[in-house]
């Protein structure tokens, strides 16, 4: 199937994706701004974002619940959640305020997040097609966008609060194109057993590991390439630019390859690059070098988490899909928000290059997780969505 196909067929959720990127390549770019803005240490402000971890996991209990109650809407006001929430950060001087802030940013991109995921793997049971790297390529094509939209706004001296009411503006007009209804699936006789936490678990595992490597490159390489490298606010912002440009790349390859190759094997391969990219990264001796070492990992890593994903809908009766995905989403997005801390405290004690070294170690991670999953049992089935 083509790149192109799969994105007309899960156009709504695509859109939603496009949303999600867009503030986060915001955000990646502003990293150093608002660092210096709250007067914070990198251990501090690595703390400060277990804020938006918070609101992640309440996520995890609230997207089921709200998936059923919006139907349809769920991925609009999810959308119109986290336009308003990314109003907040920019504004907050004291960390304390910037943590709660951080804490409403990640309630609504956690509750998106799951939500989107949900409906494209009931569009995959639904037309017994790949459809989640499609879908997580233009996050990634969008999370560039928004890193260098505000590299130059940043040149530029705008407030990160006026980039991101520019980018709500932005996302207010798309809202309207992402309801979707949601596919009733009651469950069948034999899937009335027990919950399948095992097959969560692992598949979460899994994805927890591709984006905490992910978010380690977004939060902190920008200030890698300023501070480590001596770059400047523009050629800091090239740093997330990049592992998004590269990521869409994979991610976009990576529709192409899911058709043909396992998942497991896809997974095995791409960890491996990516924890090649990220040893480059931490030892680059220019800027040029430093943004091989994030095209690198984001090759590699860019196709994990959708695998990821795409695997815990396959293993879990269809109509536990929404609830499986959200568990699973949730651990895996946590690395969002865990791995930013992690980073700060290894770079406060170590410098950022060591910090770098160990997301290739946790890449590494992402191997006999692979080979775990390899062993769970497939249960397609088709959706009632027409």
């Amino acid at each position: 199937m083509s790149v192109l196909n799969a994105l007309i067929v899960s156009r709504r959720p695509a859109t939603a994706f496009v949303v999600v990127g867009l503030f986060w390549g915001c955000f990646a770019a502003h990293v150093p701004v608002l660092k210096a803005q709250l007067g914070a240490s990198d251990a501090l402000f690595g703390i400060l974002l277990l804020g938006s971890a918070t609101g992640l996991v309440s996520s995890m209990w609230l997207a089921p619940r709200a998936d059923r109650f919006f139907g349809g809407r769920g991925m609009q006001v999810g959308a119109a959640m986290l336009a308003v929430a990314w109003l907040l950060p920019g504004q907050m001087t004291v960390p304390v305020l910037f943590a709660l802030s951080m804490g409403f940013v990640g309630l609504a991109s956690g509750l998106l997040d799951v939500i989107m995921n949900a409906r494209v793997s009931e569009l995959e049971a639904a037309h017994d097609l790949p459809l989640m790297n499609a879908n997580h390529a233009m996050f990634s094509v969008a999370y560039a966008i928004g890193a260098l939209v505000a590299g130059f706004t940043r040149e530029a001296g705008v407030p990160p609060t006026v980039v991101f009411a520019g980018f709500g503006a932005v996302v207010a007009l798309m809202i309207p194109f992402i309801r979707m209804d949601v596919a009733a699936v009651p469950p069948a006789d034999e899937n009335a057993g027990g919950y399948p936490l095992w097959p969560i678990a692992l598949c979460g595992a899994i994805v927890l590991v591709a984006f905490m490597s992910e978010a380690t490159v977004e939060a902190w390489s920008a200030l890698h390439v300023e501070r480590t490298l001596g770059g400047g606010a523009a050629e800091g912002a090239l740093g997330p630019a990049m592992l998004g440009l590269t990521m869409a790349v994979g991610r976009f390859s990576g529709q192409v390859v899911a058709a043909r190759l396992r998942e497991v094997a896809v997974v095995f391969w791409a960890a491996a690059l990516s924890a090649i990219g990220a040893v480059i990264a931490a030892l680059a001796p220019t800027p040029m070098v430093a943004y091989l070492g994030f095209g690198v990992l984001g090759l590699g890593v860019s196709v994990i988490g959708p695998m990821g994903l795409a695997l815990v809908g396959k293993v879990v009766a269809p109509h536990l899909r929404t609830e499986a995905i959200s568990r699973a989403a949730v651990i895996g997005f946590s690395g969002f928000f865990f791995a930013p801390m992690l980073m700060g405290l290894v770079s406060d004690a170590f410098g950022l290059r060591v910090a770098f070294l160990g997301v290739a170690v946790l890449l590494s991670l992402a191997v006999p997780l692979a080979i775990l999953a390899g062993r769970l049992p497939q249960t397609v089935r088709k959706s009632a969505q027409t």
